[in-house]
This record gives C-alpha cells, structure tokens and sequence, in this order.
C-alpha cells in the first residue's frame, strides 16, 4: 500500500498542482475576454457579416487566408482560441476556415513567431510560419472536403437558429466586440509599454516572503521544465475564480428571465479581478510590493469602455443574449478544460524531457512523431513552450522533430481535444487530430531535410506537390457536388 501511495501521490500532487498554477496564471486575461468575445459574436453579430468572409460558400481564395489573418493577431494558446472557434463556428463560419483559424492562431500568431525567432532562430520563425500557413489552410479545405455533407447541414442549421436577424452588423456591436479583443491584447501582449511599472506602492501584509516561500514548495516553479508555480497573487486570483463562478451561477444561469443583483455581481466581480490580475505584484520584506503596470491602465481603460456600452448602448434583449451565450459558452468549455489540465499535469509527471534525446536526435519519420506524440502530453502555453523547445534543442533534440512539436503543441493539448470534441463532434475531432499529427509530422520532415542540406527547390517542389495534389481533390469533389445538385 506504501509503494502504491508513495508512486500515486506525487502523480495526482502534479495534477493539482498544474492545474492550480494554469488558473492562476492563464483564465482570467486569457480565457474570461475569449469567452465574452464568443459570446458577442454568437449575440449581436448577423449571421452574414461572419459568413461573408468564413462562410462555407465564400471565395477559397478569400475565407482561408482572411481566417489566418484573423489568427495571427491573436497572441492566445489553443485553450484561449477554443471558445473563439467555437463562436465564429456556431455563427455560420464554414467548417474549412473556422479550422485554419483554429490551427493558425496558437502555432503560428505574431508574437510566437517573433519569440521563436528570438530564442531558438529566425530560420524556425520563417518555417514555423510558412508551414502553419500552408498546412494550416490545407488541413481547413481537407476537412471541408470530408465532411461537406455534415458542413451543409451545420450551415442549414445556423440559418434556422439566426434566420431572425437583420443583414448588417451594428456599429455598436462593432465598437463592443473591439474593446473586448482590445482587452485580450492588453491583458496578453508582452510589450514593454504594456509590461512596464509606472507606480509602486507597498502594502504592510505580514510576512509576504515567507508565505511565497511555502507557496514554491508546495507548487514549485522552473521555467526550464515549463513549470510555472502559484504566486501569492495568484491564489487571490484562484479564489476571486471561485467567487465569480458562484456569483455567476446565480446571476447567468437564468439570464433568460432577466437581469438580478447576482448579475452584476457577477460582472463587477469579473471587473476587479481583472483589474487584480493585471497589477504586478512581488512579495517584499514586511508586506506586498503592488505596481500599476502598461497592462492595468489598458484593461482599466477598456473596462470603463465596455460599462459604458453595457450600461447605456446595449438594450436588454442584447444583454441578456450576450451574457447567455458566453455563459453557455464558459459551461461547455471550462469543465473540460480543467480535467484536461489536471491530467496533463499528472502525465507531465511520468514523461522526463530526456527521453526525447533518444527518439527524436535525428530527422527521422519517428522522431517528428515522436515531438508530435511529446506535444500531446507535455503541453506548455504560449510563449512558455518556447523555452521549453529550446531546452529539448539543447538536450539533443533534431530541428525537424523540433518543429514538428512546435506546430502540434498548440494545436493537440489534451484538454483542447476535449473541447473541440464538445463543439465539432468526436469524428470530426479525431479527424482533426490526425490531420495535425500528419502534417505537422510532415512539416518536421520537410524543415529537418533542409537543415541536413536538402535544397530550397527540393522542397519547394515538395510543397508545390502538396498543394497541386490538394487543389486536384478539390476540383473533383467540387464537380462532384454540383453533379449531385443538378440530379
């Protein structure tokens, strides 16, 4: 019984442990403006402002990249971009762009590029994009192709659901939805205006330093194996979490019937703690060193935006669909999240690093499957990950297989699998998954042949193979379908 405890325990200790640290440190700036922005889009956006660019029956040539551009604005990881794809997919995008923008987003977005090719190179940046630009849009007009049927049927369906609204996109709803991803931007970007201190100021709590120093053994941090820890700010945040999904509870659950003192309980709950969450906080002898950062003032700034709007430009019938839909949203989504992250937490603990030395030192079909494989169960946020690739280069890790987990961490956490599950269904998930795996495989081979000395036009042969035998599948599936309409 001892052996089995001494070898269970530390196993459910990282569970608990990465999930404490990922809601410390990612929910609130991440996820909760990810939710009301999907929530926005699903309330008070038309059907045809979204179909017009993502639709299923928009221009290829538009709908693909116009869906990787949106991406790659978005400094968010895959859990952060879920609930977007979800609320641009459940508002009519097609099946094929909602993917590429689901891809392109956490793999291949500005700021991951810009980091990559700060820490490991910037003839990584260049292939990590051009390749999560191509397979990205490649993996969208795959699944398309597959599942046309199913995205005919989805598209039908958000015809009923939304058949009701207007043709025009409300400036209002405009303006709202932009301060919303303002406030994303402003909580998540790792710019020095925004990550600056402008004020300090201290506050007499007892002994900050030794309490953080019990906090770091009981959650530890090591930024060189992705482990983040939980400050003290941190567990302030956890428990206003705790609070707000309470107060939440009570005041959206029932947000059909109207507005009560729980609703806005529950939003100016929201409002502090991410006010809370964007202060810098460092425990200092006798008490807490607290900073008004770049972050604070942006988030504060949009923050009286969006209460304006709420207060005096939403009626109540878009309030009500507004906070409905991201609850909705929150209940489908974070659950699983959370269970995801505990068990990635507990697997992180079983799985060392060095073990890719051995199965991924060379470009081989193997080791690219391999960093595939090492991305599913060692998933590291955005930006975290990159140390992280650089620590498995140092370790002995090939460039290719390196690659190959760089485009499939993002995309095939665990957790995120189980959400894009809920949205999209299991065989169009696991479909999804397999794509990924292959092409970001594929990517690894194709960038770790040319560091072993392959040329430039070899493998832009390669890809230009790739997209003609793509394009040809099209074509046919294309005619295909209009045979069967004319029948």
């Amino acid at each position: 019984m001892d052996m089995v405890l001494s070898w269970v325990m530390p196993v459910l200790y990282g569970g608990l442990g990465n999930l404490a640290a990922y809601l410390a440190a990612h929910v609130l700036l991440c996820l909760l403006p990810a939710f009301f922005i999907a929530g926005a889009m699903s309330a008070l956006i038309p059907k045809e402002t979204v179909t017009r660019f993502l639709g299923r029956n928009s221009r290829k040539a538009v709908s693909y990249p116009a869906a990787a551009a949106a991406g790659s604005l978005l400094a968010v990881c895959s859990c952060t971009i879920v609930p977007l794809f979800a609320g641009i997919y459940k508002k009519g995008a097609g099946l094929g762009p909602a993917i590429t923008f689901l891809f392109f987003a956490p793999a291949a977005n500005i700021l991951a590029l810009v980091y990559t090719g700060g820490i490991i190179g910037p003839d990584l940046a260049v292939a990590r994009f051009l390749l999560s630009l191509t397979f990205g849009i490649g993996i969208g007009l795959i699944m398309a192709l597959i599942f046309r049927a199913d995205d005919a049927a989805h598209d039908r369906a958000t015809d009923t659901a939304f058949g009701a609204q207007g043709t025009g996109m409300g400036r209002m709803a405009l303006v709202f939805l932009f301060l919303w991803v303002a406030l994303l931007l402003a909580g998540t970007l790792k710019l020095d205006v925004l990550t600056g201190t402008y004020f300090n100021f201290n506050l007499p709590i007892g002994d900050a330093q030794g309490w953080q120093v019990m906090l770091d053994r009981l959650v530890p941090y090591d930024a060189t194996k992705g482990e983040e820890g939980v400050s003290l700010q941190g567990v302030a945040l956890i428990g206003l979490l705790g609070a707000i999904g309470f107060a939440a509870w009570r005041g959206l659950e029932n947000i059909i019937d109207g507005t009560n003192a729980w609703t806005w309980i529950s939003l100016g709950l929201i409002a502090a703690t991410l006010l809370v969450a964007a202060l810098s906080v460092q425990p200092v002898e006798g008490g807490l060193r607290i900073g008004l950062t770049g972050k604070f003032f942006g988030v504060t700034a949009a923050l009286g935006a969006l209460h304006f709007i709420v207060r005096h430009r939403l009626n109540e019938d878009e309030l009500r669909d507004w906070l409905w839909e991201s609850w909705r949203f929150v209940k489908q989504i974070f659950p699983l999240l959370v269970v995801g992250v505990f068990i990635v937490g507990m697997i992180r603990v079983l799985i060392r690093p060095e073990w890719i030395e051995m199965v991924a030192g060379t470009n081989s079909l193997t080791g690219n499957l391999a960093g595939v494989v090492f991305g599913v169960f060692m998933y590291f946020p955005t930006l975290v990950e990159v140390p992280i690739a650089k620590m498995f280069l140092e370790l002995g890790m090939h460039r290719g297989p390196l690659l190959a987990y760089l485009m499939s961490d993002p995309e095939l956490s665990l957790q995120s699998i189980l959400i894009i599950s809920a949205i999209i269904g299991r065989k169009k998930t696991f479909t999804y998954v397999g794509l990924v795996a292959l092409f970001s495989a594929a990517a690894g081979l194709i960038y770790g042949a040319w560091i072993d000395g392959a040329s430039l036009l070899m493998l832009a042969l390669y890809l230009a193979g790739f997209i003609a035998l793509l394009a040809m599948l099209l074509s046919v599936a294309s005619r295909h379908t209009s045979s069967l309409k004319g029948v």
